[in-house]
Formats: C-alpha cells, structure tokens, sequence
C-alpha cells in the first residue's frame, strides 16, 4: 500500500506548523518532511525536533537538506539526536540544494555527485556507531564518533539529474522525484531502477508534486515554481516554451520575493508539473501514477496558502481507499 507524506516550507509560525502536522497526523499522513530552505525557513533541525515532539507516529525530518550548508558530521548529529528525541521516527532526505538555499549563503554545489555520496557513507558510519577518518574529495573527518549514535535511520535522496538518480538508486533506501515535467518522469524512474539493480539495492520510490484541484490550490503553487523551473533542465524548459530570458526575467524578480517572481510564470509552464483536475480526475492520475511506477509514497508539498488545514485533509481524502 503506498504511503502518504507530507512536505512543509517550514516559514510560518511554529505553531501553525504543528498545526498542520497533527491536522496530517490525524488523517493518515505517514511521515513529515520539512524543507530545509537556509535562511528563508525556520532551522530545519529544530522544527523537526518540534514536529516530533508533537506527533506520536509520523517520521519526521529534512525534506531535504543539502551537503554544503552543514558539515556533514554535523548532520549526521543532528538526525542522531532527532532519532532519539523522536524515539526512532527520524527519517533523513538528502539533495544537492538549490538556489533559492544557496544563493543568499554565496554557496554553489560543487560537485554534487561527489558531495551526496560522501555525505551518505560519512553519516551511516558515524550512525553506526564507528571511528569514522575519512578523506574524501569534499569531505574531511578525523577519528570522528558520535556520542550517541543511533542505528538505522533510513535515508532518502532527492534529485532531478541523471547522475543523483542513479546514486540514490544505488545506495539511498529510497528515491524521491520531485516536480518532474510529466514526459520526464518514466526516464528518471529507470534510471533509479537501473542503478539499484546494479548494486541489489532494494530502493523505494516517492513521488512529489501538487495537487491542484481548485484555483486558490494553483496559486498556491505558482510562487514555488519560480525555482523550481529556472532550475530544470534546458530541454524541459524549451518543451513548456521558457526561454533564457524568461529564465532572467524570473530570476531577477526574485529578488522581491517568490510572489513578485511568480506573476511571470504562466499557467501553461505550470500544470504540465501537477496533477490537477476534480477529485475524481486528481485520483485517477494518481491510481495511474502509482500502479505504472509502482510506487511505494506520495509526498505533498504544502505551501502558503488560505487554508492549508482544508488541502491537507482534501488530499488525504484522495487515499482513503487504497
């Protein structure tokens, strides 16, 4: 039966977050993932360590954090002490970042690939309880442990590039594909599939989208698209018709804010990346989805919105009979 989780951009109060995580809890979400935006969002860690303290069956944790903003050790500590905290409800979801995390920290993601595997063998050794020296091409450690370490905290990557596919496909526990346009998404499902097939690994795999069943539902998107398309791939942008000086047009507004960017970006560059429609529309491409990539989660991102409460328990709905 395949999951349901719930996606954040934790920027909002504390208390409206929890909030709408027990609102989640309540209706039958699974695990809580909490966007990990730098400066533009709450501390990941410590709204995680809150969402945990107010929830007494969800996984909980970064959806997603990157490898440059923190050393790696130092996350490896983190998730440690969420696991405890959470009595073993820490989930750990990893990706390269993207600009609208690094840019304002002056960060790049230099070498990506590289970055994420290291950081995955650095945090399962420590998690493991071993004296981790590790001389990596990013990463440096030196008779390092953790004091309290905890064992078997499941880690899933996320990403869009072939290469960050392959390497969750390879040693994640599971893969998440996110916003991917909709004639791209059954390639990267391979990819992830061919690179666990050629390491064993048994990877699960999650979906991440919107779903847009009501216009305040597509407004709510349209902000979070700004990034999310000027980061896609030069040939995904030329199928929806986005141009490079759209791209700059978009970019430039953003320094105003997501919403002052988002008057640029048009509804057709939009719905190719939803699911979208009525509820039975929205859970047929669902069914579809999830029976033609065999899906073992769906993961919801919520964003601001004028009733988050309604469009959680709306979409909670979609999975009451499965």
């Amino acid at each position: 039966m395949v999951s349901l989780a719930l996606n954040i951009i934790p920027d909002g109060p504390i208390e409206e977050v929890i909030d709408l995580v027990q609102v989640a809890e309540n209706s039958g979400y699974s695990t809580c993932r909490l966007y990990d935006e730098g400066l533009a969002t709450h501390d990941v860690y410590v709204i995680s360590a809150a969402v945990a303290l107010a929830t007494s069956s969800m996984l909980v944790g970064p959806g997603i954090t990157n490898p440059f903003t923190r050393h790696p050790g130092q996350t490896a500590a983190a998730h440690a002490s969420l696991a405890e905290l959470s009595g073993g409800r820490a989930v750990a979801g990893f990706g390269a970042g993207g600009s609208l995390t690094l840019d304002a920290l002056g960060l790049s993601r230099s070498r990506p690939v590289v970055s994420l595997r290291e950081l995955i063998s650095v945090c399962r050794g420590l998690w493991a309880g071993e004296q981790v020296d590790f001389e990596g091409e990013t990463v440096h450690l030196q008779h390092a442990s953790l004091a309290r370490p905890y064992r078997d905290i499941p880690i899933w990557l996320a990403g869009r590039g072939p290469r960050v596919l392959s390497l969750g496909g390879e040693l994640a526990d599971g893969v998440i594909l996110d916003f991917l346009h909709e004639t791209t998404l059954s390639a990267a499902v391979d990819i992830v599939r061919d690179g666990a097939a050629m390491s064993g690994n048994p990877v699960d795999l999650s979906y991440s989208t919107s779903i847009v069943m009501t216009d305040n539902d597509l407004e709510a998107v349209r902000p979070h698209m700004t990034y999310r398309l000027c980061d896609s791939p030069a040939d995904v942008r030329e199928q929806i018709g986005m141009t490079d000086e759209h791209v700059d047009q978009v970019r430039s507004a953003m320094a105003g804010g997501l919403h002052a960017a988002a008057k640029y970006v048009s509804d057709e560059w939009v719905l190719p990346f939803v699911i979208h429609g009525s509820e039975a529309e929205c859970r047929a491409q669902l069914t579809e989805l999830i029976e033609t990539h065999s899906l073992t989660e769906f993961m919801l991102p919520v964003f601001e919105m004028e009733n988050p409460r309604d469009y959680v328990e709306r979409v909670g709905r979609l999975f009451e009979r499965r």
